[in-house]
């Protein structure tokens, strides 16, 4: 039985054209691009490209494009290397109320060394509450860190509002975008955020793992994490990865040419998911926020804990989630989800379906009829 993918948002497959363009950068820019001989200025040109395919994609000039080994380390980078070197100006720091464990724990880090960390909240809509971000943006605030859309249940924040109300209460904070779910599916161009820096993972839009990037509105004191050769203008030291940053240059460019177009399908695709979902007894949609990710439908699905629905799921040949990825095989609820107000119980019963590049209508009616399926093989053994 041909199985059915619909967890993209935690990875998703190679794009056959990016594996090509790997397979060759692996044979051809094997040397190392920091040496000065003709193979090794051949690597140092793809690298090149494959920057600028990234500073097109957002706006930016291509030396503000840092390589790192992936979205976790992009964002240590920009939180930890932000606040760091603002220091001296002040030390709170305010991050969002549902960002990713990679924020969180780069956060508790600097609470470590002594900066003040407060989490902003969301309103009864599931919404950024504006107003509290207004009162704990204050004239000793030097990093904000806020994610774009949340890769939990797909929820889109108004970073271009926060960025503004930073600008007036907060003159001395950068303003960090964890935009690892949003980059390829949305606008991510900095200037129109009106953000500081920003960090994306090429394998949340069909690029390799291991490729990453953090990327700078201008030229901003970062304090490094690793020193060594000075590689990335010495804001990330170590010999790049070429074939990697070139599979995640040529994935963001397919990505953005595609765009407009996947957008469309997801939409239609989620609205003919959902529609079959809602008939099911007790099972409800999260949809917290007015604007969401049409590629992420989160589910509310009481009576069991998530994991027994989707091992169930499994043998109908459907892959999903419980909620984040990287928050799964761990004893911790969600933060993401207690934070919209769910009680324990509810976290623990919420699934997460997401759509990549590859999904298609099949893949939808497959997953409802499994759906289906499991809710009533449930309800059978529950008598």
């Amino acid at each position: 039985m041909k199985h059915v993918y619909l967890d993209h948002a935690a990875s998703t497959p190679l794009d056959p054209r990016v594996r090509e363009a790997l397979a060759a950068a692996l044979d051809e820019h094997y040397a190392n691009p920091s040496s000065r001989h003709p193979l090794g200025l051949a690597a140092s040109q793809a690298l090149a490209r494959a920057r600028r395919q990234v500073a097109t994609a957002l706006l930016v000039e291509p030396r503000r494009v840092v390589f790192t080994s992936g979205g976790t380390e992009a964002v240590n980078l920009g939180v930890l290397g932000l606040a760091r070197a603002a220091r001296a100006r002040g030390r709170r720091v305010v991050i969002g109320p549902t960002e990713h464990a990679c924020v969180r724990g780069a956060a508790a880090a600097l609470a470590r060394e002594g900066f003040e960390v407060v989490t902003l909240r969301l309103d009864r809509a599931g919404e950024l509450d504006l107003e509290d971000a207004e009162a704990k943006l204050t004239a000793d605030t030097v990093l904000v860190a806020q994610m774009r859309a949340n890769n939990e249940f797909g929820t889109l924040y108004p970073v271009e509002q926060l960025a503004r109300l930073a600008r007036r209460r907060a003159p001395h904070a950068r303003v960090f975008v964890d935009a690892v779910q949003a980059v390829g599916k949305l606008d991510c161009a900095l200037s129109e955020l009106g953000v500081d820096a920003l960090a994306l993972s090429a394998h949340k839009f069909h690029g390799p793992k291991g490729a990453g990037a953090l990327v700078l509105a201008a030229d901003l004191p970062l304090e490094p994490l690793q020193h060594g050769g000075g590689q990335e203008q010495g804001l990330r030291s170590g010999t790049e990865n070429v074939a990697a940053c070139v599979g995640l240059g040529l994935a963001l460019e397919l990505a953005e040419a595609a765009r407009a177009t996947q957008v469309q399908r997801w939409s239609a695709l989620r609205d003919r998911l959902v529609q079959r979902l809602t008939r099911i007894d007790g099972l409800r949609l999260l949809e917290p926020g007015a604007r969401r990710l049409p590629s992420i439908v989160s589910i509310l699905w009481p009576g069991a804990p998530a994991q027994v629905r989707i091992n169930h799921l499994e043998r109908h040949g459907v892959f999903v989630s419980a909620a984040s990825a990287c928050q799964a095989g761990k004893r911790e609820l969600s933060p993401a989800l207690l934070a919209l107000g769910l009680s324990d119980d509810e976290a623990r019963s919420t699934l997460r379906v997401s759509m990549g590049r590859t999904s298609d209508e099949s893949d939808i009616d497959r997953a409802a009829q499994a759906f289906e399926s499991v809710a009533q093989e449930l309800e059978h053994a529950a008598r």
